[in-house]
């Protein structure tokens, strides 16, 4: 069931974001493409963090955390924050140039969007964490660029005129 369960997952694409913090517990960021929209009033997601990475304690202690949605022109910084490019975790921030968004999280300059909020409710469920994020600030790109989603295992620009097009 579980290479079943991975491969129908391949299947299903998905948009990849980096997830950020920064607090009493340290820093970290983790690539990962497990992200929903919870609800709007008041504005939450669901993130969903496997509990054997570095960075998850790390999200847990500090309670907060940013979700800065990816461009297509991030596919390299994703790769970086993944671990793909063999740098240890405790290393791969500090190859990026990060801004203090208005919650006091790590932010990309130039992502699509930036989501900063509060950890509200934390589940377990198997291998990962749960985590229900009340959002406190947003700020979105001012140009819409190309999208960066996660499909058939591999990373693919989303044309933002074609998504643009289908949403009107």
């Amino acid at each position: 069931m579980k290479t079943e369960f991975r491969d129908a997952m391949a299947r299903l694409s998905a948009a990849v974001n980096i997830i950020t913090t920064d607090g009493p517990a340290g820093r970290a960021a983790i690539t990962v493409s497990a992200v929903s929209s919870v609800s709007d009033e008041p504005a939450t997601l669901l993130v969903c963090i496997n509990q054997k990475s570095a960075a998850h304690a790390i999200l847990v202690a500090n309670g907060r955390l940013c979700v800065n949605v990816l461009a297509a022109h991030h596919e390299d910084l994703a790769r970086l924050i993944a671990g793909m490019t063999g740098l240890a975790p405790a290393e791969r921030m500090d190859h990026v140039q990060w801004e203090t968004g208005e919650h006091g999280q790590p932010t990309l300059p130039d992502a699509l969007a930036v989501l900063e909020g509060d950890i509200v409710l934390q589940q377990q469920a198997g291998t990962h964490g749960v985590f229900f994020v009340e959002i406190r600030h947003i700020r979105l790109e001012q140009t819409a660029g190309d999208g960066l989603a996660y499909f058939g295992r591999r990373f693919h620009r989303m044309a933002a005129t074609a998504a643009l097009a289908t949403a009107a």
